[in-house]
């Protein structure tokens, strides 16, 4: 199964995209992994919240396939501990999906259209976290689903 990351504009914390950069290299150990990156909006000053998430969401549309199982990382989406985030995954894979894309939206979140595109959402917390630093605690989290699927020691260690 190949899985991807979509994300809203690039990682400019230099602490934050080193995480980012060692999960995405440990991921490609167990997956076929993409990190997208969608280019900060230019222009849009004066625009409303409504409006950013709208432009957004039609630049997060066009990375995502018809075929995809599209996931996206939302306060009110589906809690998991690690341990069952891991099922989650298996289950997916058992399902044959081919592309398992996972979707980190920008400051003001997911336009109605994008919504529409998911088939599930997921929340890593209740607390609300930087969508800069939701990258590396989603990436860490998946790359500890891998380990525990695995049956490696990275998830007790």
């Amino acid at each position: 199964m190949n899985i991807k990351l979509i994300v809203v504009s690039k990682t400019d914390v230099p602490y934050i995209q080193t995480g980012i950069d060692e999960y995405v290299s440990r991921l490609k150990h167990y997956c076929d992994f993409e990190l997208v990156t969608i280019p900060a909006l230019k222009g849009l000053g004066k625009a409303t919240p409504e409006e950013v998430k709208e432009r957004e969401g039609e630049l997060i549309l066009k990375q995502l396939a018809k075929v995809d199982c599209t996931v996206l990382l939302d306060e009110h989406g589906r809690e998991y501990t690690s341990v069952t985030f891991s099922e989650y995954l298996q289950r997916q894979m058992n399902a044959g999906i081919r592309t398992l894309a996972f979707v980190i939206g920008g400051a003001y979140g997911f336009s109605p259209a994008v919504y529409s595109a998911a088939q599930h959402k997921i929340s890593l917390s209740q607390m609300t976290f930087n969508h800069q630093m939701v990258r590396l605690f989603f990436l860490e989290q998946l790359y500890r689903a891998h380990t525990i699927l695995r049956h490696e020691k990275y998830h007790n260690a």
